[in-house]
């Protein structure tokens, strides 16, 4: 299966980036990665509505340029269904088994989706009700696709 991470802005602190290196590392056995970063827009502070919908549109044609057609696109947002690591297991195996190999993790810059990612997407994922830093939401997101395929073997991970 291929996994794909699209994601807004770039991560500036080393301590994510070899986090998230680790974890691409552990994955490589059960799946081929891919991880594809786009442009942030700059949120001036006090924006608009209009503004930031401006900002998530633009950002959001970014990111539809690499959703293909035959992807299974998840996008994570605040109000997304709310898994546990076991169901996040069996969804990704049962994507597999439906016949899709290639599944499309999204994650918005710090004001969300645009619409039009919102209306790509094919299943919306919450990861908790609070709101983490996009950065830091590539490594709990990697953490977790790491975590269901040791499930979905039936290999030993801490609880």
């Amino acid at each position: 299966m291929k996994i794909t991470l699209v994601t807004v802005g770039k991560i500036k602190e080393k301590y994510l980036r070899d986090a998230i290196h680790e974890y691409s590392k552990r994955l490589s056995r059960y799946c081929k990665l891919e991880m594809i970063e786009v442009a942030d827009e700059k949120t001036p502070d006090q924006a608009s509505e209009t503004v930031e919908e401006q900002i998530r549109d633009k950002e959001g044609e970014r990111i539809l340029k690499y959703l293909k057609d035959d992807m299974y696109v998840i996008t994570l947002e605040i109000a997304g269904k709310m898994l546990s690591s076991e169901e996040l297991a069996d969804k990704i195996e049962k994507l597999g088994i439906q016949g899709h190999s290639s599944i499309a993790f999204v994650i918005g810059g710090s004001i969300g989706l645009g619409r039009e990612v919102l209306k790509r997407s094919d299943y919306s994922l919450s990861f908790s009700k609070m709101t983490f830093p996009h950065q830091l939401m590539r490594v709990i997101l990697l953490e977790q696709v790491y975590r269901s395929y040791r499930i979905m073997n039936g290999e030993p991970y801490h609880k």
